[in-house]
């Protein structure tokens, strides 16, 4: 009771500092919550589709941006937008798992080759199934990270070699990692470096981006390519269902229109980051690992698993769990 006090307190205090949705010398001042730093390449993008609108609209809406998670944090983004303590918001569906049911199966290891794909997969899917658990905001789009691979101080070959190995991971890239035979340890980003270089764990399930934006890649040897069973992290952006509301129907369309660019661009941003990270480890001549074909189906038939459980809790909760998880992998076999 005491935390929930304090954060309607918090609230109350970020409305009145930073209130949303304001209007000044006729042009509309919206508020933008990105949980990445400034400089990271997503809240980059997320700048530049606030510039668009910006032009695209003649000036008649301004977008203060607040990064880094200044107004409001990554786990209380979605609800800051829900409750106008930001007009827009980017953050995961993930930093609050169990919200957002549904949209879990997006982020399970199906096999994701990039982040572009994983990016145009996760867009295609809320917009088919409209999952109602986002019924409380207008969703402008999404996007998802490339594949997630496992970087090893000691070269992973086959499955047999994570079995004991300690692998930096947490949500549900634990339950991956699990169900490899290894054993997961859960750490925040800034920790795992020095986990690494100090033997703590023995590898990091993530990002190939991840070893170049946090150095990881000089702390180990090897990388495997694992994206027969990439999974990803899916994140939102999402504007106030009044705020979108209270904009004229020119300016929606106008929004609406420069979106769908803009999943092309945050998807082919995650792409270039994999990229620069990939070079980045090969550079320090780290040798990345291909798994051969019976090695790969055996990877795969380690996830069936996990994907059971969603679409038993699916079905419990009345949810398309099962036909979700069909369509993503038709849509990634196209």
């Amino acid at each position: 009771m005491k935390n929930i006090t304090m954060w309607l307190v918090a609230i109350s205090l970020i409305l009145f500092l930073f209130p949303a949705c304001q209007k000044k010398d006729g042009t509309l001042i919206l508020s933008y919550s990105i949980f990445f730093p400034p400089t990271h390449v997503q809240a980059v993008v997320a700048a530049q589709w606030a510039k668009e609108v910006e032009e695209k609209t003649n000036n008649r809406i301004k977008i203060n941006l607040y990064p880094g998670g200044a107004l409001t944090k990554a786990e209380q983004c979605y609800e800051g937008v829900m409750n106008g303590v930001s007009d827009i918001g980017m953050s995961c569906f993930a930093y609050t798992r169990g919200r957002f049911p549904l949209v879990e199966g997006l982020d399970l290891p199906n096999g994701y080759s990039s982040g572009l794909a994983a990016t145009k997969v996760a867009n295609a899917m809320i917009k088919k199934y409209a999952p109602e658990e986002l019924k409380d905001v207008k969703v402008l789009y999404v996007h998802a990270h490339g594949p997630g691979l496992i970087a090893s101080k000691s070269p992973v070959r086959t499955k047999k070699d994570l079995i004991g190995m300690k692998v930096r991971a947490t949500g549900l890239s634990s339950k991956i990692i699990e169900a490899l035979g290894g054993t997961p340890i859960g750490m925040s980003q800034p920790e795992t470096y020095q986990a690494l270089e100090k033997n703590v764990v023995d590898a990091t399930l993530c990002p190939i981006e991840t070893l170049k934006g946090w150095k990881q890649g000089e702390v180990i040897n090897y990388v495997t390519d694992s994206s027969v069973i990439g999974y990803t992290t899916v994140m939102f952006v999402v504007m106030n269902t009044n705020t979108w509301n209270k904009l004229p129907r020119d300016i929606r369309d106008t929004i609406d229109s420069l979106n769908e660019s803009y999943v092309l661009k945050h998807g082919e941003a995650w792409d270039r980051a994999d990229e620069e990270g990939r070079e980045f480890v090969t550079g320090l001549g780290r040798e990345i690992i291909p798994l051969n074909e019976p090695e790969k189906a055996v990877w795969k038939a380690a996830m069936e698993p996990l994907f059971n459980d969603f679409i038993a809790r699916m079905e419990e909760k009345g949810l398309p769990g099962e036909a979700l998880i069909a369509d993503i992998r038709t849509s990634l076999s196209e």
